[in-house]
């Protein structure tokens, strides 16, 4: 069976353009700050460990915890975003995940570094996986994958603005706190900042009945959906 393909037309390409530029710079933006969160830790490593007196074993075992929170909660996350909405759901998660990023700086020892890496990855567990879900709600499938890359280009530039930032923070010492702790500290207030009123996903999750209505049925039109969802966002 050959391949179903779809020209783009001109109102096509520019509906997809219009959606794609608002909301794919925030997005990129809370997946920087997700990421950055989430590696952070290998930076304050370089001088948390012997401060705290971590072995490699137990930094490795609390670095693997976010990942366990992560895998457990991720369905259930995302099951209440489709539930909720995303405006409703993400702006909680990401505050939460700001406030855990910055509690890391009040570690005292192996048990209170798991508990907090562990609630760290359980809270970040609805962000990604939700995202890409969202995306599937603007844009049709002929689209997506190059929508979605663009997103994901937050990855790379977490490490490459990361890594010197961090390495700054890392230098600071100052009012009883070390550089690790305030790397912590700092770098977790970007998300909460993030979600202040007024600063929030820019189009609300396309209602399906609405979608489906104007998709019509039977309509192999992939733009139909995004068609749908623009002007109902307007």
């Amino acid at each position: 069976m050959g391949e179903v393909r779809y020209d783009i037309d001109p109102l096509g390409r520019k509906i997809i353009g219009k959606v794609a530029w608002r909301l794919i710079p925030f997005m990129v933006v809370l997946y920087f700050l997700n990421y950055l969160d989430r590696v952070n830790v290998s930076f304050a490593a370089l001088t948390m460990n012997a401060d705290l007196g971590f072995s490699a074993t137990v930094y490795g075992n609390g670095a693997g915890m976010l990942f366990l929170g992560y895998v457990v909660f991720m369905i259930p996350s995302n099951l209440i975003l489709d539930r909720i909405g995303v405006r409703r759901w993400v702006a909680p998660i990401t505050i939460m995940w700001g406030l855990l990023a910055s509690l890391m700086a009040f570690v005292q020892g192996p048990v209170s570094f798991y508990v907090l890496r562990f609630v760290l990855g359980a809270a970040e567990a609805g962000f990604f996986p939700g995202m890409i879900l969202y995306l599937t709600y603007w844009f049709p499938s002929t689209v997506r994958g190059r929508i979605t890359s663009l997103f994901l280009l937050a990855i790379p530039l977490s490490s490459v603005v990361g890594a010197p930032v961090s390495t700054v923070l890392l230098d600071i010492s100052a009012w009883g706190f070390k550089g690790w702790q305030w790397l912590f500290l700092i770098q977790g207030v970007p998300d909460i900042l993030a979600r202040l009123p007024g600063v929030q996903i820019p189009y609300r999750q396309p209602p399906k009945r609405r979608v489906a209505e104007a998709a019509g049925a039977g309509v192999a039109d992939p733009y139909a959906r995004c068609r749908a969802a623009t002007a109902y966002a307007r």
